[in-house]
């Protein structure tokens, strides 16, 4: 297999462009990348963008990218994976060098969502979720809410603690943001401001979500030996649907493509000087840092406690302003990271958010709701090799999980829950919704039958209408009857056996 170096980088500022297409943008961020290059020819294009036939109604973008940078005749693909394309682009054209098939290749990737109002464009990110969930009124916040919540459950934080740590998250993304010409926001925010942010799924505010952005950013890749080069690359899945996966409060496919990406390396998790995590919401940032073996499983929220996630901490993390501040055009986000990389390593970077090692970086990107994520590792050519892969993560075997039940009437135990404020249209507003584990080993997403205040792990009746799961809190005598019926059902078994 063929080493694989990076040559030139470009990228425009991330923000609203109204009145340029996708193609416009595209095009901007190859001929700065191409410029920056050692030659502006190449073999091929690699195009990386989410859903530009539902954001701009466009298709076959690869053909017209290449038409307008005047390159026709060359081969042109477009990758996607979701919210990961501009990372599985970048890894498609690693193995096109590494393949020994092409010598030199343009790789891009954008997206432009500001000129939908913000409903459409949660409904075109909501066709990613699983259908049954998408149709129980799930969209990417509440997703992302539960798991915060099964994340806090698991680390026994209170909502009053949790809400401080995604707070200081928050702030530290927004304020290197700030230092950063080429995020779409860039003013810090203080704790005032994110508290007083409204609520759009609790526990998650404003301030703890990713936002629309348009943007662009291109990188060459190239078999020519240049000063930074790419040694591992990961990619992992997980089950489409969230309620079926082992766990919550941690995502399997960052565990199987870290793994990948570090025994590619031949790396370990403490050689990282940096990193740039995907973290479309706050707590994503932090359960990245866990999953990637930066710290221990449970204490990444401990890690931002302590500052050591800044730029002067032990492992500083998206001091790019990263996808909450920098913005989140989604089929982009993963290639700006390797931009934002390449800039780290070549100094490039305003010294008050320039990192003070920066021999070997890592860039993880999330597709979807976690299941579909790439990992990919830089290095400084010529950095010597350490202590050697390891990686001692729990990955799980998801390929047998428990599909749907095909009904359903029992106690179960709260898994997750959250309060939606924006619920897609045709749904109750607010809207709230629960996963609950059953004893028949089944998770389900049900819906509130009554709004309330609810726990985690607190016991609920879990229920079947039609084609809506519901979920409440049984009285005492509903829980007596229940237990009662399910002895009564036991034992009507059991004498039908004797009986045979």
């Amino acid at each position: 297999m063929k080493e694989v170096f990076i040559d030139g980088v470009g990228m425009i500022s991330f923000g609203k462009y109204r009145d340029r297409s996708l193609v416009d943008l595209m095009a901007e961020a190859a001929v700065l990348a191409l410029k920056d290059s050692s030659t502006d020819t190449v073999e091929a294009i690699f195009v990386g963008t989410q859903n530009p036939e539902e954001f701009t109604g466009d298709g076959n973008v690869a053909t017209m990218l290449a038409d307008r940078l005047n390159l026709s005749g060359i081969p042109a693909w477009k990758v996607e994976t979701a919210s990961s394309s501009g990372a599985s682009v970048l890894e498609v054209a690693f193995m096109a060098i590494a393949s020994g098939r092409f010598s030199r290749v343009l790789v891009v990737a954008g997206e432009k969502m500001t000129h939908l109002d913000t409903p459409k464009v949660t409904r075109i990110l909501a066709e990613v979720i699983e259908p049954v969930e998408r149709a129980s009124g799930a969209s990417m916040v509440a997703l992302a809410a539960m798991v915060t919540q099964s994340y806090a459950h698991f680390c026994g934080l209170s909502l009053k603690r949790l809400e401080r740590i995604l707070c200081k998250v928050a702030m530290k993304n927004h304020y290197y943001g700030s230092l950063n010409p080429y995020a779409q926001f860039r003013n810090p925010i203080s704790e005032e401001d994110y508290f007083s942010s409204r609520m759009i799924s609790y526990p998650l505010r404003l301030y703890d979500c990713a936002p629309i952005t348009d943007g662009a950013c291109a990188c060459v890749l190239t078999s020519y030996r240049t000063d930074i080069k790419i040694s591992g690359v990961g990619h992992g899945t997980d089950t489409l649907a969230v309620r079926h996966r082992i766990f919550l409060h941690h995502f399997n496919a960052a565990r199987i493509a870290a793994r990948e990406a570090y025994k590619m390396a031949n790396r370990s998790p403490e050689e990282i000087d940096f990193a740039e995590l995907h973290d479309a919401f706050t707590c994503f940032e932090i359960i990245a840092s866990e999953d990637l073996g930066f710290f221990e499983e449970g204490k990444g929220w401990k890690a931002v406690e302590r500052n050591e996630t800044t730029v002067e901490g032990k492992l500083p993390i998206n001091v790019s302003g990263g996808l909450k501040a920098r913005g989140h055009p989604v089929g982009a986000s993963g290639l700006a990271q390797a931009v934002e990389i390449v800039w780290q390593m070549r100094g490039l970077v305003p010294p008050e958010r320039r990192v003070k090692k920066n021999d070997i970086a890592l860039l993880h990107s999330i597709g979807g709701l976690s299941n579909n994520n790439v990992i990919i590792i830089f290095e400084k050519t010529g950095t010597p090799m350490g202590r050697g892969f390891s990686f001692d993560r729990e990955i799980v075997d998801a390929s047998h999980h428990k599909r749907d039940p095909i009904r359903v009437s029992e106690i179960g135990t709260l898994d997750a829950y959250t309060v939606l404020e924006v619920p897609p249209e045709g749904f109750p507003r607010p809207l709230v919704l629960g996963l609950v584990s059953v004893p028949s080993g089944h998770r389900i997403l049900a819906r509130a039958a009554m709004n309330m205040i609810y726990k985690v792990g607190e016991r609920v009746i879990v229920m079947k209408e039609e084609d809506t799961y519901y979920f409440m809190r049984p009285s005492k005598l509903e829980a007596i009857l229940f237990t009662l019926s399910k002895i009564y059902r036991k034992l009507k078994i059991w004498l039908k056996r004797k009986l045979l």
